[in-house]
């Protein structure tokens, strides 16, 4: 087991086959994790436009969409080799279409304003939107799977916990870290250093969860996800 309460050999194919079989924790746990990421990116792409009302229908439309008999998640095959990110943005992009294409085929309706056939880079943006909810989401579930591995390790692997959050969630500086948690500045700075390798630890098992690949694969991934949210 890790510190997810996932057995260790599992990975995101293993909870989409689960979900695509019926299997209820599996699809709680896939909603859970995705739900974020597919109303990010349909909120994007329908910003302004008359489809905005029609969100949380596509939204739903997603999942009824990946759960039902025969659909998307039934169709995923994780011997192509494919990224199931790349996969999922195929799924939420295909709904968002039949939306739009549904609402241009009544006749007594005009295409809502502000919206029109978009070219190529406004497509590429939309995906840049999706990948950076992705990679916001793996990061969220990185810093569960630290959280939760540092109950099991006790107090220290805790207060760690609680630098990296007061550093990047609250934005203090470390010295001001330091004086919230009554700790000596040099201390707070090297554990700020080894809560850092921690979280690097988790994001790799994430990532490898997420995708799978060599070291160097996830590595590489790691990286991307971090410089796509700056």
């Amino acid at each position: 087991m890790t510190g997810t309460g996932r057995p260790a050999d599992e990975t995101c194919w293993s909870i989409v086959i689960g979900a695509a079989r019926g299997d209820i924790d599996h699809r709680r746990e896939f909603a859970r994790t995705y739900l974020p990421i597919v109303r990010a990116y349909l909120g994007a792409r329908w910003r302004g436009s008359g489809y905005a009302h029609a969100l949380e229908d596509a939204v739903q439309d997603v999942f009824l969409d990946c759960f039902r008999d025969g659909g998307a998640l039934g169709r995923a095959d994780p011997e192509r080799g494919a990224r199931f990110r790349t996969f999922l943005f195929g799924v939420v992009r295909n709904v968002a279409l039949r939306h739009e294409e549904r609402r241009h085929r009544r006749r007594e309706e005009q295409p809502p304003s502000g919206l029109h056939e978009r070219t190529p880079a406004e497509e590429d943006a939309l995906s840049v939107v999706f990948d950076r909810a992705w990679a916001r989401a793996i990061l969220q579930r990185a810093a569960e799977r630290q959280r939760l591995a540092a109950e099991e390790s006790g107090e220290d692997a805790l207060r760690r916990v609680e630098i990296l959050r007061l550093r990047f969630q609250e934005g203090l500086p470390i010295r001001d870290v330091a004086v919230r948690l009554g700790m000596d500045a040099a201390v707070a700075h090297r554990q700020y250093r080894t809560a850092r390798e921690e979280f690097q630890r988790a994001l790799f098992d994430e990532v490898r969860f997420h995708g799978g690949g060599t070291q160097g694969e996830v590595e590489r991934e790691c990286r991307s996800l971090l410089d796509l949210l700056g």
